[in-house]
């Protein structure tokens, strides 16, 4: 039998090792980067899309992610802040999902932060005329910020999303036997137990 990583039968163990996949997710040192986010739409559908992990926060069980005020993602979240995250590394045979609900931060100390943090290519995105979902005339038709300073007035559509988790599912596979477990803060006191993959 191959040897198994530490957290194979260790209900702890894989609660760690998706957080701190998750952390190196949010330092760009692992395939957790990018994962899906979730949302429900305002017609009740739900809506997927890629977005980049920007920080981790285990301890409070939170999770940071940007977008733009203008987008849907940002109004899908003020009107339901109940959301979804999924990952997948396929190297490491990982895949989380993680539910909970998402405030969103503009304008205030934790988005200023963040906007410091950020790289100024990222901060010329929430400079983009017209606003993410806008329709086209044709592909190229809209514009950036043409300066440094004219790419800083899009710190007004910069929003941080931060995520809170309420739950969180574990999958590695193996071919020896995959191991599914589940931990949940949703109720009155954290639980967690193994579930079939």
């Amino acid at each position: 039998m191959t040897d198994q990583p530490a957290f194979y039968d260790d209900l702890a163990g894989c609660l760690a090792e998706a957080w701190r996949r998750l952390e190196e997710g949010a330092a760009h040192q692992s395939g957790f980067h990018a994962p899906a986010l979730a949302t429900i739409g305002r017609d009740g559908a739900p809506r997927l899309r890629t977005v980049v992990l920007r920080g981790v926060d285990r301890a409070s069980r939170t999770l940071r992610v940007h977008c733009d005020a203008r987008s849907d993602k940002a109004a899908e979240i003020a009107a339901d802040p109940r959301v979804a995250l999924h990952v997948y590394d396929a190297a490491a045979k990982i895949q989380v999902r993680i539910e909970g609900r998402a405030s969103l931060h503009g304008q205030d100390a934790l988005a200023r932060a963040a906007w410091a943090a950020s790289r100024p290519l990222s901060r010329v995105c929430y400079g983009t005329v017209p606003g993410p979902g806008t329709p086209l005339p044709a592909g190229g038709a809209y514009a950036l910020p043409e300066d440094a300073a004219a790419g800083e007035a899009g710190f007004a559509e910069f929003r941080v999303v931060v995520l809170t988790a309420a739950r969180l599912d574990f999958l590695y596979l193996a071919r020896q036997g995959h191991r599914r477990a589940l931990f949940r803060w949703d109720g009155e006191a954290p639980a967690a137990t193994w579930l079939a993959p």
